[in-house]
């Protein structure tokens, strides 16, 4: 088995046997709402909004987990941390670090399923 990094090989195999023909969609909606889960993260951070910062980001690290994303998960962990001590000055570099990570994500993804292919 060939190591991407950012991703859980072991997790992902789980869930290919487990999906199957339906894998796809799963990591494409997966991308869609990891999109969208960022957008929630930097819209609640700019109104100053922590519970929905915290609500958000637990949110997030639960999919990132299930997904496989693993360092995703722990970056929205900190952004989680930061959220509920009330500390947002603190999220947003950790927003940034989840949008950077999330970047490495989507190309490990796009590697995986052009080797799946291939």
């Amino acid at each position: 088995m060939v190591d991407i990094p950012h991703l859980d090989e072991e997790a992902l195999a789980e869930l290919r046997d487990v999906m199957e023909d339906e894998f796809s969609l799963l990591i494409e909606t997966y991308l869609t709402d990891s999109k969208e889960r960022i957008e929630r993260l930097k819209e609640a951070m700019m109104k100053g909004d922590s519970d929905a910062f915290t609500k958000a980001a637990h949110s997030f690290k639960g999919s990132c987990i299930n997904i496989g994303a693993t360092r995703l998960g722990e970056l929205c962990q900190k952004a989680e941390t930061a959220g509920r001590n009330g500390d947002l000055n603190q999220g947003s570099p950790v927003v940034d670090e989840i949008s950077t990570e999330f970047q490495r994500v989507i190309e490990a993804f796009d590697t995986l399923m052009v080797r799946d292919v291939g």
